[in-house]
């Protein structure tokens, strides 16, 4: 076995099991890894400079392929209702099967941080078997200096073989594609499957289940702090604009989204970005579009014009195209990924059925309640089998990242709002006018000039109404903003049209967090809607 590139032999891959391999290439650079990515046939070189790869069939994660090891110390800690479960045996065939594949292949190893603050921060390894997913992890994880890498000891370990075929019944899951977690031993392995976002997502489901024990919050979330260390978060799903809302020019972006909140203030998980890029215009979202023609960057499924141009209006191949890149690549992005508590928590929600206003403001009761609930749509193509979205509702708005039950997470994020006195807003980035297929989308310039007053706080002054479906505080005008919008109701041609839709996304309200109601108190339980059964 050859190996090349800075390394510690002293854990390497003969002490994890991986034996008779080709070639090891350790901590490589993106230059090494663009040629190897070029000499194996995985990319291209798109203009401007980014590497193209594709994911094949696997355009997007597969939630439904991811198990947690059930064992002695999980068996009481993780949420099973959210969680497929694999047995320790099944795990072990599992990684067996895989080290004995992996003999006679070329992989591909860095050495990475998850977390910046170093108190609670994770050392994780990842070996790969494609150079263009090691250039990835190596973009969206922290990377530890030269000299840090000499005396580098893995904590947690990712192997990633997407040449791999798992077997349903020899490995205890549901596809030739899985996904195991253990978290005991903080192991993941990930197989049958391209999709690069796999990786990061595990290193979140990891410190989501961890950090909770030291009394950290873990937040699907991004991040940003304006010049008077006024630092807002912003929860949301894929596709409801954390990345595009939290990358202001006006504002230092700490990360895009995933980060921990602790006793010293809010710090980035990550080291980098990964963004949408369906429909990306220089226009719009100017320091996004930037990224995507340096050298460095990953576009992941963007189709390529003849003279290898990106078409970012192309969604042939999916509409979860994306780019992944340093989050130095943004040029107002925090060189520290950290920042002080947050004033401001902004709650982002698609919402497909057009019946949410486009900005509210949310009691302490109201934001654990729309905390929990989690509702947004699920946008086309961020998961497999999603072709348009769909109304959905994602616990903590991030429910497949998060292994412990989501009052523990409730718990911690009420306890911090409390202690630091944050305004909580809720922000629909969905429909206006109708619902999905009658309506629009919301103007992302509204929503911008929205968020800019609730964030240097001008929003707190403005004149409230109580909307009267979710009775949440809804701004009646606010500077710069068409005064139209901020009645959803008046946006529909037809308003008893919206009554039906309204009364309808109440009543699914009600029904999920029927599922909460013996884990929070008699406050947040009635801070939800009412419908119209329950009220007459």
């Amino acid at each position: 076995m050859k190996e090349f590139g800075l390394r510690n032999s002293a854990f390497g891959c003969d002490t994890f099991g991986l034996k008779g391999l080709k070639s090891v290439y350790w901590n490589l650079t993106e230059a090494e890894l663009y040629e190897h990515a070029i000499r194996n046939g995985e990319a291209q070189i798109a203009a401007g400079g980014a590497l193209c790869a594709e994911t094949g069939t696997h355009t997007g994660r597969s939630p439904k392929d991811k198990f947690v090891v059930r064992d002695a110390k999980t068996e009481d800690t993780i949420w099973w209702d959210n969680s497929g479960a694999m047995s320790t045996e099944h795990f072990d065939v599992l990684l067996n099967d895989m080290l004995s594949h992996a003999e006679g292949m070329e992989l591909y190893v860095q050495d990475l941080y998850g977390g910046a603050d170093p108190a609670h921060q994770l050392n994780v390894r990842v070996y790969n078997e494609l150079a263009w997913h090691n250039h990835f992890i190596r973009n969206m994880l922290l990377r530890p200096s030269r000299e840090d890498l000499k005396s580098f000891e893995a904590e947690m370990t990712i192997i990633d073989l997407p040449s791999f075929k798992a077997d349903p019944e020899r490995h205890g899951c549901r596809s030739e594609t899985v996904i195991a977690c253990d978290l005991t031993n903080k192991i993941v392995l990930i197989a049958g499957t391209a999709y690069a976002g796999e990786m990061k997502k595990s290193v979140f489901s990891m410190l989501n289940y961890m950090l909770p024990e030291d009394g950290v919050m873990p937040m699907h979330c991004s991040a940003n702090v304006g010049d008077n260390d006024d630092a807002a978060v912003f929860f949301g799903l894929s596709g409801t604009g954390k990345t595009t809302l939290s990358a202001d020019p006006s504002r230092t972006l700490i990360g895009d989204d995933e980060h921990g909140w602790g006793p010293d203030g809010i710090f980035n998980f990550e080291g980098g970005c990964y963004a949408k890029t369906i429909r990306l215009s220089a226009e719009a979202e100017p320091e996004i579009f930037a990224t995507t023609q340096r050298f460095g960057t990953i576009l992941e499924n963007v189709v390529l014009d003849e003279a290898r141009v990106p078409d970012f209006d192309d969604g042939s191949k999916t509409e979860n195209t994306r780019c992944s890149y340093p989050i130095h690549f943004i040029p107002n992005a925090s060189e520290t990924g950290r920042a002080a508590h947050p004033k401001n928590i902004i709650m982002l929600t698609a919402d497909a059925f057009g019946v949410l206003p486009p900005i509210a403001k949310l009691s302490g009761a109201q934001a654990m309640y729309h905390f929990l609930s989690g509702y947004t749509a699920k946008v086309a193509g961020t998961e497999r089998g999603v072709t348009e979205p769909q109304a959905t509702f994602s616990t903590c708005f991030g429910a497949p990242f998060m292994p412990r039950h989501p009052s523990e997470y409730g718990a911690l994020l009420k306890d911090l709002i409390r202690e630091h006195d944050v305004d909580c807003w809720l922000v629909n980035t969905g429909w206006t006018g109708g619902a999905y297929g009658v309506g629009h989308r919301m103007p992302i310039k509204e929503t911008r000039a929205l968020l800019r007053a609730a964030l240097d706080g001008s929003l707190n002054a403005a004149q409230f109404r109580k909307d009267e479906n979710f009775g949440f505080m809804v701004p009646v005008a606010v500077p710069g903003v068409d005064t139209s919008i901020m009645d959803p109701r008046s946006t529909w041609s037809n308003p008893s049209e919206y009554d039906v839709q309204a009364a309808k996304l109440v009543d699914m309200f009600a029904a999920n967090f029927q599922i909460f109601q013996d884990h929070v108190d008699d406050l947040v339980l009635n801070a939800g809607p009412i419908t119209k059964i329950a009220a007459e």
